[in-house]
């Protein structure tokens, strides 16, 4: 037998120690692709402006050695680089340190999150899983191992259509009017008081006939009188002094419509005689100062039988003495009402005008005159002479900045909306400025002020619905584009699960034509495993632009059809 020296038998234990630990990481280096995962969503998806990785994992028994360590780092790389996510350390039993333990005779089961900013780079990227094994101060690092492919990028497809809103106009070509008089008569007469025929309604009734005799933009409608007689005496004879003054204002009225040459013809009036004005008697009584006048009230209300009523205030001389001096006299009338139709200036005149005379317009003439023209360049010309010569009015200024917005001229558009708001703070231009601030990329503000604004129109809730999106809460996204569709309620749809749905919808939408309309048609198809509607959407998407070719080889909605996508 051979004896080894002591120390040479030391040195050979040394080794074995050192060879038997890297061993270990060796060996749990080679059998690495026992190690499980499973990552839900595979592949990674954007939503929110983040990407979230959701790692469910096994160690298997007998796998990881009682002294070892291993850090797994995700990592999503991409061309010219990698974004790593957050490190997961587990350890073996008898390793030092606090790290997760896994048993070497069961293993174990492991779950992983975390999420990180969306680059444009990880549009084309795979999700990989890199592992340094430590083993006292030894370190081996595994090979990375694919784990994933990402990102699936459909939620940017959202369209950015912000709805900014007009300050809408109220014009009305024809307005309904009336002038209006009163005439009083003597007691138990249809004679007119003297001097009433020379009061100021009566005078204003004459000039308005005399003024549009000859107008074709003012047509009489109809005249409407009212006759009266003060209760007092029998009621037979009201009943019929009414009728008599219900006649006398009609053969006046026609007197002087045949005197301005109008016409004049019975079947344009139309009249009532009311007999005894008890109603009008209890508004007087209640108006008046009459030291007595709840007295007359309750008698009012106590006695049913007119004649009985009229008796029994008569009984009180001293306040009946009042009442006929002053309540009774403002009872026997003819109340005249003569309606007639204002036709506004027509279309023509409106837009001559907007150029030769703005100033004679009215905010509202001047604000549907700006909705005659589809010249973007002249809309603005005629908001801001609404914004000049109504300068209290914050429709112009609002108006002038909406012009501005669909020119691209956001910095503009956004000093007028404020403009707008510092005249009158309305829904409208508070709509406005959070489309502004959503483009500037504040969402957050661009929420505020939706919320603020809600009263303005569906518009809000539209552009709702895109911060919605962008924030990646697809459910509330479906809500806000409630009863819409178009491009973007389909890709919120989609967004949410429902393939079918989102077909349906962007089917009855005018975007279905559209290049992005047929590229999101397509992503329908794809989650619907439908490879002949994949092709033929795909096809004609890239008719419409060709740029979109590229886009759809990369894109991981169509990795199923990856081989055969037609284009």
């Amino acid at each position: 037998m051979k004896h080894v020296p002591l120390r040479g038998a030391a040195l050979l234990a040394g080794s074995a120690l050192v060879l038997a630990g890297c061993g270990g990481l060796g060996k749990m280096t080679k059998y690495a692709e026992t190690i499980k995962y499973t990552v839900d969503p595979n592949p990674l998806i954007v939503q929110g402006d983040s990407v979230a990785v959701n790692i469910r994992g096994n160690f298997p028994g007998k796998y990881f050695y009682k002294k070892a360590q291993v850090e797994l780092t995700p990592a999503i790389t991409y061309a010219g680089g990698e974004t790593p996510l957050k490190m997961a350390g587990f350890q073996g039993e008898g390793a030092a340190g606090n790290y997760t333990v896994i048993p070497y005779e069961s293993g174990k089961d492991f779950n992983y999150t975390d999420k990180v900013a969306y680059t444009p780079s990880m549009e084309t990227s795979e999700l990989m899983i890199k592992i340094l094994g430590k083993q006292g101060k030894k370190e081996k690092p595994f090979d990375p191992v694919k784990i994933a492919d990402g990102v699936i990028t459909t939620p940017y497809l959202v369209k950015s259509d912000d709805k900014v809103i007009l300050g809408k106009d109220a014009f009305q070509r024809i307005t309904q009017h009336s002038q209006d008089l009163q005439l009083n008569y003597n007691v138990a007469s249809d004679v007119p008081v003297s001097g009433d025929m020379k009061d100021a309604d009566v005078k204003a009734m004459q000039d308005f006939l005399k003024a549009n005799a000859k107008n074709p933009n003012v047509v009489i409608k109809g005249i409407r009188i009212d006759a009266y007689a003060s209760p007092e005496g029998e009621v037979d004879m009201n009943e019929g002094l009414a009728n008599k003054r219900d006649k006398h204002a009609m053969r006046w009225l026609q007197a002087e419509l045949g005197r301005n040459k109008l016409a004049k013809g019975d079947s344009l009036f139309s009249s009532t005689s009311h007999g005894e004005d008890w109603d009008g008697f209890e508004r007087e009584m209640k108006a008046s100062t009459f030291a007595d006048k709840d007295l007359v009230l309750r008698v009012l209300g106590m006695y049913p039988d007119v004649n009985k009523r009229e008796s029994e205030i008569k009984n009180m001389a001293a306040t009946y003495t009042e009442i006929r001096e002053t309540i009774l006299p403002k009872l026997r009338r003819s109340e005249v009402k003569l309606n007639y139709e204002r036709v506004g200036k027509t279309d023509e005149q409106l837009t001559a005008m907007s150029r030769t005379m703005p100033d004679s317009l009215t905010i509202e003439e001047l604000l549907f005159a700006a909705t005659l023209t589809t010249d973007m360049n002249e809309q603005l010309r005629i908001y801001k002479e609404a914004e000049r010569i109504h300068p209290t009015d914050y429709r112009g200024a609002n108006n002038v900045g909406y012009i501005h917005y669909q020119q691209n001229r956001l910095a503009e558009a956004e000093a007028q909306f404020q403009k707008a708001n510092s005249i009158q703070e309305n829904p409208v231009s508070t709509n406005n400025l959070g489309a502004c601030a959503r483009l500037k990329g504040d969402r957050k503000k661009a929420m505020e002020l939706y919320k603020k604004s809600t009263a303005a129109g569906p518009e809000v809730s539209y552009n709702m619905g895109i911060v919605h999106i962008q924030n990646g809460d697809y459910g509330s996204a479906n809500s806000s584009f409630g009863g819409v569709n178009d491009f973007n309620s389909a890709l919120a749809k989609l967004l949410s699960g429902d393939a079918a749905g989102a077909q349906r919808m962007l089917e009855g939408s005018p975007d279905k034509d559209t290049a992005e309309g047929h590229y999101l048609m397509a992503i329908c198809g794809a989650r619907q495993n439908n490879g002949d509607m994949v092709r033929n959407q795909l096809a004609l998407a890239v008719q419409k632009d060709a740029k979109l070719a590229d886009k759809a080889r990369k894109d991981l909605e169509f990795r199923a059809f990856k081989d055969n996508l037609g284009i």
